[in-house]
């Protein structure tokens, strides 16, 4: 009898435990990745880093599952991966790595939380009906947005300032379409090999585009912060992070798993202040905190409209 217990209590654990376990670990360790990327990239040219690390992440992934034999993508299959390499990986990780190296971690990652916000803008262009409680969503966000904006207007007057806001924004857009193709193309194919894939065909690209436009050093020349910075966005974010990701993405209700968008920005904006001495105002806190309440919002009514459906929202 106590053997039986114990046994329905260890299978209890490894059914909620464990993915609650890689929920946190997602939630916290995903808004580190914010700081480790803004290290980086005070040394080097961002894109430069961004290829390098997707380049080790993907190729760890890649000779894991050569080593296991695991049958390669047939057909359409290549077509789905290169377009979210380009996606997820090229634009949308290159480009918020890009954008760090102007503005704050903080700023950055509350960005980066408002991937829904994008979401249901594209469904609008579209043509598609949206819910009084995701516009109310928006309103929310764009209130929360103008918070946090009130004592960053004098910084919009710097060019760099703007340069990496645009640089944020548009990888939220991008991630935005990314999550919508994935929605779109979901197969069976496995997705950590899939990940691997995208991981390192987008190291392609960007070591192509950075080497035709002289926007890279040589290696010898890249300080060791900035590869201690390269090595934890590999092995926690890249590989660690992922794998307890799409573990939690597969064994927790969508509403639950969803919980670390909303958890990444806050431990990167406290992170930030405490590590790098960035300012955590009022402003921030207040602002920050009703953006989160409106991207929920967002996210609440997309998954009232298609409760049978799961919408991947990344961050980071």
């Amino acid at each position: 009898m106590r053997t039986k217990i114990q046994t329905a209590f260890k299978s209890r654990i490894n059914a909620i435990g464990l993915p609650v376990l890689a929920l946190c670990w997602v939630s916290f360790f995903w808004g580190t990745t914010w700081l480790a990327s803004k290290e980086g990239v005070k040394h080097m040219p961002a894109l430069q880093l961004a290829g390098i690390r997707q380049f080790i992440g993907g190729s760890l992934y890649l000779a894991f599952f050569l080593f296991k034999k695991t049958p390669w993508p047939k057909g359409k299959q290549w077509k789905t991966i290169i377009i979210l390499s380009l996606l997820n990986f090229v634009f949308s990780n290159g480009l918020s790595t890009w954008g760090v190296k102007y503005i704050s971690s903080g700023l950055g990652a509350i960005i980066g939380a408002m991937v829904p916000l994008w979401i249901v803008f594209i469904s609008i262009f579209k043509g598609e009906r949206v819910t009084r409680l995701a516009i109310l969503g928006i309103l929310v966000c764009f209130g929360g947005v103008c918070v946090i904006f009130y004592e960053h207007l004098l910084d919009f007057l710097q060019p760099d300032f703007q340069f990496g806001i645009i640089l944020s924004i548009a990888a939220t857009i991008t991630w935005a379409f990314g999550t919508l193709y994935t929605k779109k193309k979901a197969a069976s194919f496995n997705p950590y090999f899939s990940l691997g894939l995208q991981m390192f065909i987008s190291s392609i690209f960007l070591f192509s585009f950075v080497g035709a436009t002289g926007a890279s050093i040589p290696l010898s020349e890249i300080p060791i912060n900035s590869w201690l910075s390269i090595a934890y966005l590999v092995i926690v974010g890249s590989v660690l992070t992922f794998i307890a990701f799409i573990y939690a993405l597969q064994k927790l209700p969508t509403e639950l798993s969803s919980v670390y968008a909303y958890v990444n920005p806050i431990v990167a904006v406290i992170l930030g202040a405490f590590i790098f001495g960035e300012p955590l105002t009022t402003a921030i806190i207040f602002g920050g905190s009703i953006t989160l309440i409106g991207l929920y919002l967002i996210n609440y009514a997309m998954r009232k409209k298609k409760n049978k459906s799961e919408v991947i929202i990344e961050v980071h």
